[in-house]
């Protein structure tokens, strides 16, 4: 198998960086326009360890996503993307963008204990459960969030800090980039891989799971959401597997900002049941 052409979204979509450059216009309008933000709240102590809260009211007490951006752990930052706060936003419930630090400077390890501690920081300044979100890298990134026992990190709250959510696109086995350019950065060995993939976890009781894959995109994408609703499902954890036709990598993500799509359903339907426990 070629998993460069497979895994090399930007190569597969020549256009991402007109895509890339309309969302962030979107982006800081909507920061502009939403009712209410609480902006770069700090949650580490580098530059890129802060939180932005965008909510659909000022009173500040709706359901919370924890929304995590892609860019294979190597780009991008959250501002970029408030975009795709907008379909939550529509349904009353609020949405969180986490930065954090990128490779290489940081190992992958390093950036998931990061958003670990975002979302931490977060459920303690919100006071409820959080569904979780993100594209790509940041699918990734929000499986791994639904398979954390969080009393092993945090044990002042619920070991179900966070409950479930969607996954957009997501690289829930991560080994195969290990025979791409991607891996330049990210530096993984083959164990590290294994490590750090989360279809290859346990997974607590009481957690749902939606993965995404754009309709349009590569054989492996598809695969990687397919696979994880199986053997999710398989260990016990409601996990369901959707294509969006005719959707490559990066239009995909226009589900988030529609807020009769499927996707924001569900990711609304996750953040209402989270913040309901307790």
């Amino acid at each position: 198998m070629d998993f460069e052409h497979e895994y090399n979204n930007r190569a597969r979509v020549p256009e991402w960086t007109d895509i890339s450059a309309d969302w962030r216009a979107r982006s800081a309008r909507l920061r502009g326009e939403v009712a209410a933000a609480d902006l770069g709240i700090p949650y580490g102590s580098t530059r890129r360890q802060t939180l932005d809260i965008l909510w659909p009211d000022t009173g500040r007490d709706a359901p919370v996503v924890l929304y995590i951006h892609g860019g294979y752990w190597q780009y991008g930052h959250p501002r970029d993307v408030t975009f795709a706060a907008e379909g939550c936003l529509a349904h009353g419930v609020a949405v969180a963008l986490p930065g954090y630090d990128l490779a290489p400077d940081v190992p992958l390890s390093t950036i998931l204990a990061e958003l670990r501690a975002a979302a931490v920081t977060l459920h303690h300044r919100v006071r409820r459960r959080l569904a979780v979100a993100g594209h790509s890298a940041g699918g990734h990134l929000a499986a791994a969030l639904t398979a954390t026992s969080w009393h092993t990190l945090d044990t002042r709250g619920p070991d179900d800090l966070v409950t479930g959510g969607v996954g957009i696109s997501g690289v829930y086995e991560v080994e195969p980039l290990i025979h791409t350019s991607i891996n330049d950065k990210l530096r993984l060995s083959a164990e590290e891989a294994t490590r750090l993939s989360p279809a290859l976890w346990d997974v607590p009781a009481g957690r749902s799971f939606a993965a995404f894959a754009g309709g349009a995109e590569s054989d492996e994408f598809r695969r990687q959401a397919h696979d994880l609703a199986t053997v999710w499902t398989a260990k016990g954890l409601p996990t369901q597997a959707h294509e969006v036709a005719g959707a490559n990598h990066f239009t995909v993500v226009e589900q988030m900002a529609d807020p009769a799509s499927l996707m924001v359903e569900r990711l609304v339907a996750a953040a209402r049941e989270a913040a309901g426990r307790g």
